[in-house]
This record gives C-alpha cells, sequence and structure tokens, in this order.
C-alpha cells in the first residue's frame, strides 16, 4: 500500500493502526501447521523451557502468555521457577543441565534477573544453538555478519511487521531511537541488512526531533513514555512504537499516538502491537532452533 493511499480529501493521512495481535496469530497459525507436520512424521514437537528467578507479577503474566501461545501452536513448554535469592553458581548449574538436554530446543532465561546474578555470565552459559533470545555474545556476532538463524525477538517482530504492512524499506530512511543490545542496536541491523539507510539515535542525539522528521520508518524503543511528538513524524512515516509504559494505570508507548493520528501511516499501538509480535517471534525462533538441531544431530528430533 502507498502513502498516496491513504491521502484523504483533505489532505491529511488515514493512519492504519497495526493490528500485531492479528499479524501474530496469523504467523502463529503457520507455524501450528508446520508443528503438526512435523509431529504427524512421526517427530516429536519442539521444546522450550522458560526459566524464572523470582515471582515478579509482570514476569509471571508475560510467561503464562508465552505458555498460552506454546500449547496453541502445539509447541511444549515447561516453566522452571526459583526463588529470588537463588544463587548465580545455581542458576548456571541449571542452564547447564538445559544446554544438555536433548529433549530441550530453546532456552529463555527470564529477565530481568535479580543483583546477585549477572546477565552477562547468563547469557554467555547458554548454547547458543538454544538461546532463543539471542543475548549469547556468539549470537550477536552471527547478526552482525548477517549469518544468524536466532535473533532478537522483539527486532525480529519490529521487521514482521514491516513485511507484513507492506513497508518498503530498500532505501527509506530508518530513524531508531534507542540503543539496546535487546531492542535498538539489532533492529537497526536488521533494518540496514533490509537495504534501508539507518541513523541510530540516543539520549546523547543532539536536534533529535529533527533527525526523526527525515524517517520514512521511525523506530521508538527508549521506555520514554509520549517522548516522540507529533511533529516529529515525518507524514506517510511508519512508526513502530515499541516502548510500554504504564502511567496513571494506562498502557502507553513512546510515541504521543494520538498526536500521530493523521500524520503516519502505521503506528503500532501499545496494546496489540509489537508486544505480542515479540512473543511470536519467540516460538519463532524455537521451531528454528528446533529443526536446526534435528539436521545437525542427523536425526530425527
Amino acid at each position: 500500500m502507498t502513502n498516496d493511499e491513504h491521502n484523504s480529501a483533505s489532505g491529511s493521512i488515514n493512519t492504519v493502526v497495526v493490528n500485531g495481535l492479528e499479524i501474530a496469530n496469523t504467523l502463529r497459525d503457520e507455524m501450528a501447521e508446520e508443528i503438526k507436520t512435523l509431529v504427524a512424521d512421526g517427530r516429536r514437537p519442539p521444546s522450550l523451557v522458560v526459566v524464572l528467578i523470582g515471582d515478579d507479577p509482570a514476569s509471571r503474566s508475560y510467561i503464562k502468555g508465552k505458555q498460552r501461545a506454546c500449547t496453541r501452536i502445539g509447541m511444549d513448554s515447561r516453566e522452571l521457577v526459583f526463588p529470588e535469592t537463588t544463587s548465580e553458581f545455581d542458576l548456571l548449574d541449571v542452564i547447564k543441565d538445559l544446554n544438555e538436554d536433548d529433549g530441550v530446543d530453546g532456552i529463555l532465561v527470564q529477565l530481568p534477573l535479580p543483583k546477585q546474578i549477572d546477565p552477562y555470565v547468563v547469557a554467555e552459559a547458554l548454547d547458543p544453538a538454544k538461546d532463543v533470545d539471542a543475548l549469547h555474545p556468539n549470537t550477536a556476532g552471527k547478526l552482525l555478519s548477517g549469518r544468524a538463524d536466532l535473533i532478537s525477538c522483539t527486532p525480529l517482530g519490529v521487521m514482521a511487521v514491516l513485511d507484513r504492512c507492506g513497508v518498503e524499506t530498500e532505501g527509506a530512511h530508518a530513524v531508531v531511537i534507542g540503543r539496546s543490545d535487546i531492542v535498538g542496536k539489532p533492529v537497526s541491523i536488521l533494518l540496514q541488512q533490509a537495504n534501508a539507510t539507518v541513523t541510530l539515535c540516543h539520549s546523547r542525539t543532539r536536534d533529535l526531533a529533527s533527525i526523526c522528521r527525515q524517517a520514512d520508518i521511525l523506530v521508538a524503543a527508549t521506555g520514554r513514555p509520549r517522548m516522540v511528538k507529533g511533529d516529529w513524524i515525518k507524514p506517510g512515516a511508519a512508526v513502530m512504537d515499541v516502548g510500554v509504559t504504564e502511567v496513571d494505570g494506562k498502557l502507553v508507548g513512546d510515541v504521543d499516538f494520538e498526536a500521530a493520528q493523521g500524520i503516519a501511516a502505521y503506528i503500532t499501538p501499545s496494546r496489540r502491537g509489537i508486544g505480542p509480535m515479540t512473543i511470536t517471534m519467540l516460538l519463532r525462533n524455537t521451531l528454528v532452533a528446533y529443526t536446526k538441531r534435528s539436521k545437525h544431530s542427523g536425526h530425527s528430533a
């Protein structure tokens, strides 16, 4: 769909609010069919193990969403919950066992971790072939060289939304706000690999608003509610709002959603936007890990 197709008689743009849940469900249905075929051929379904340290309500809720998604597509899922006081040594021991378990295809250690556990040490302990959250340094290196099989879930979700919406990346100017290892950096690399010209912005960027106004594709991933104003957005831009913050009991994104109406061609909302896509890409990574491991082992799983 071209930007001109969004223009109304008044010259404003009919902004498409992207239904990320709908796109996610379509992708999950496709994976469900693939897993159904694998099982019909006598193979076991892919298996994901989620490790949770402590009892953070937000993490619990997120994990339940992952479990429901796994069940829907016929993927096995298991949750290992340990107390907040668990030591780094004990967690590394759990990870070692999961790395060596041939019945486990994907391992996800839920973040954030308690202060006594170094997340970088945990990431390095994961078997890269099972690292479905794509945190291992080897995985990051493969992403940089364009050879990664497992890719950070949220950035991969952003790229899937752009693809399903028919947003042209080749030759486009993409601006990414936020340089985290989990979202900002990897999504900027993926956009470059899709032949976009990418500007990666951060808290020290000068005249951020004027840079954003140049963006054909704008990815906001800062966790600062409503930071991106309506007049920061180039008319007809595709706006991928990754940030979600609770303000006065309501979830809001990094972009002023109301102000973006009539300016952006596409925008993802705080609810049913990128969130469902992140979970879907976790399932995709688990299925990819399962397939790659099966090929390398030389036998059916």
